[in-house]
């Protein structure tokens, strides 16, 4: 469908039948047109429950619509179906997630260290200082990251770093002839 073909029909709160040039038919309520993109925003089907299907639709593959009637108020903020506090929540708990990823990528180092790192993760509590990878907040582990670099700490936890290194270059050097 040509957006200049596109007039009030898509307003806010309109509930249409669609049928796409896939043959899919959707039947909802308009949330918001998108012009510059050409991007219908639906809400799928009834309005009860908890969770609401959202679907985003380049309106270039609507085929034909049939409007089914108008919703009562649309933007009445009572009858929203989008928890504002429970999406804040979301968002922060994916900021927080990002901020721990981040954390978990050495500044400055091979793609081999990394590795090492992310090996060593898997098993044992580590983070980045600088270029020197922290094992259970005793053990360092020094750049060529081999098992002579591995310092400090229990001798008990040592020895286990640098079997786990060990191991890591083994699996690193068997990936590489592989290739």
């Amino acid at each position: 469908m040509e957006p200049s073909t596109i007039n009030d029909d898509f307003a806010v709160g309109c509930v249409l039948s669609i049928r796409t040039t896939f043959g899919e038919e959707i039947q909802g309520e308009v949330i918001t047109f998108d012009r510059p993109s050409n991007i219908l925003a639906i809400q799928e089907g009834s309005k009860s429950g908890p969770r609401q299907n959202i679907r985003l639709l380049k309106a270039n593959f609507i085929k034909d619509f049939t409007l089914l009637g108008q919703s009562e108020d649309p933007l009445d903020v009572k009858k929203c179906v989008l928890d504002i506090n429970v999406l804040r929540a979301r968002e922060e708990a994916a900021i927080r997630q990002a901020e721990l990823d981040a954390e978990r990528i050495g500044i400055g180092v091979t793609a081999e260290a990394q590795s090492i790192f992310d090996a060593l993760s898997k098993t044992l509590p580590v983070r980045w200082d600088k270029t020197v990878i922290v094992v259970m907040n005793e053990v360092r582990v020094s750049s060529p990251y081999l098992p002579e670099n591995v310092s400090g700490g229990t001798p008990a936890a040592n020895d286990r770093v640098k079997k786990v290194l060990e191991l890591e270059r083994r699996r690193l050097q068997g990936r590489n002839l592989a290739q």
